[in-house]
């Protein structure tokens, strides 16, 4: 009945600034209230689920309820933190979808063979991105209080 004090947070992971802008705009015009937050590479996920370095504050760095994970990027790639993410006990748990720009079969089937929840190739529109970003709020996300009325 009452409101949430602290929105559900989701974690973009994703190097390309461009899709990262795209998908925060589309977040907000899809009217998900989850906080939306961004790193940009995976060995700085695994900082932030560590709570390492700069995410060392849990208040500014909450657990994800959902991860958004781009398989190809630098430093540590999207398969490399997924395979390490579903062995680690106190982080399998969090639901990860693949968001990536790739539709190869082979990807897919990895992703489902290390425990993605579900593969997602980035659309090419806005309007694409838009659909993606709702559908993710309304099948993902704790449900928000309902509205009687």
């Amino acid at each position: 009945m009452g409101t949430r004090s602290m929105p559900f947070t989701v974690l973009v992971v994703d190097d390309d600034t461009d899709d990262c802008l795209i998908a925060m705009r589309a977040w907000e015009e899809s009217g998900n209230k989850a906080d939306l937050r961004f790193v940009h590479n995976g060995r700085t996920l695994m900082d932030y689920l560590h709570h390492r370095g700069q995410f060392f504050n849990t208040d500014s760095s909450p657990r994800p309820a959902l991860i958004l994970l781009d398989l190809n990027m630098p430093k540590k790639n999207g398969r490399q933190v997924l395979e390490e993410i579903k062995e680690d006990h106190n982080l399998k748990q969090i639901p990860i979808v693949i968001f990536t720009g790739s539709d190869r079969p082979k990807d897919m089937l990895r992703a489902d063979t290390l425990g993605a929840y579900a593969f997602v190739t980035k659309p090419d529109t806005f309007g694409g991105y838009l659909q993606v970003m709702k559908g993710l709020g309304d099948s993902l996300l704790p449900a928000q209080p309902a509205f009687a009325g």
